[in-house]
């Protein structure tokens, strides 16, 4: 076995190994909690999930309204917001550090965000499946960190600003949906896994669109696989 293999196996080892562990559930509960716009002109969004599966669009006429479901009552999803000096912080996390694997265990997260406030979106997911349906956000960037599991993000929209997007998975499927009409640079590296990229063309050790020279607004893109497939569609 190639050598540069050897860490990423590991981290498969270890990350199955986290995971034996499957906590005590019961009902399903559901929660729901809404946060209030305020006079922040920038919100940074940090979502902390250890397993589960999590949806984020946008819609929301307030900061943002979520609706929670789960049957391990030590994981209600924590939710804080502070702001000082136009600049918003919002965090919802999964309470706990060893979240076992799913087992007999549901947990979901169904965000909806506001399009209007710009927004900077963090989020670290541990394992399962993310949709992030995000493109009609006012991104200022996204990072996306994420061990175990499937990630669908689509970027379609009509962005009035550039904007990063940078996503770095462990062991899993990766599938980011572009816009066409938009200025694209695109990047993805694997470890172990197909680079699969549709409606971009190749300049050297990137891709990017055909509009991606005249166009007035861009969005980079950098996908850094482990153990999967990269997919980069733009249509």
């Amino acid at each position: 076995m190639n050598a540069r293999y050897l860490p990423l196996l590991a981290m498969t080892w270890w990350l199955s190994g986290c995971m034996i562990d499957t906590p005590r559930s019961g009902p399903v509960q559901y929660d729901s909690s809404t946060v209030e716009l305020d006079a922040a002109e920038s919100v940074e969004v940090n979502l902390h999930m250890g397993v589960g599966q999590l949806r984020v669009t946008d819609g929301s006429q307030k900061l943002m309204r979520a609706d929670f479901s789960y049957n391990v009552p030590s994981w209600k999803p924590k939710v804080h917001y502070d702001s000082a000096g136009g600049r918003g912080i919002l965090t919802v996390e999964q309470p706990g550090g060893e979240h076992g694997n799913f087992g007999n265990t549901k947990y979901q997260w169904d965000l909806q965000l506001n399009n209007k406030v710009p927004m900077d979106l963090n989020v670290h997911f541990g394992a399962g499946e993310a949709h992030l349906d995000i493109g009609s956000l006012a991104l200022r960037s996204v990072r996306v960190d994420m061990g175990v599991g499937k990630l669908q993000m689509d970027l379609h929209g009509t962005p009035k600003h550039d904007y990063d997007v940078h996503v770095h998975g462990g062991v899993g499927e990766a599938t980011v949906r572009l816009p066409s009409d938009i200025g694209i640079w695109a990047e993805a590296q694997g470890g172990i896994g197909a680079i699969n990229v549709r409606g971009l063309r190749r300049d050297g050790s990137h891709w990017e669109s055909d509009s991606y020279a005249r166009s007035k607004v861009k969005i980079k893109v950098d996908v850094q696989g482990g153990i999967g497939a990269v997919n980069l569609i733009a249509d």
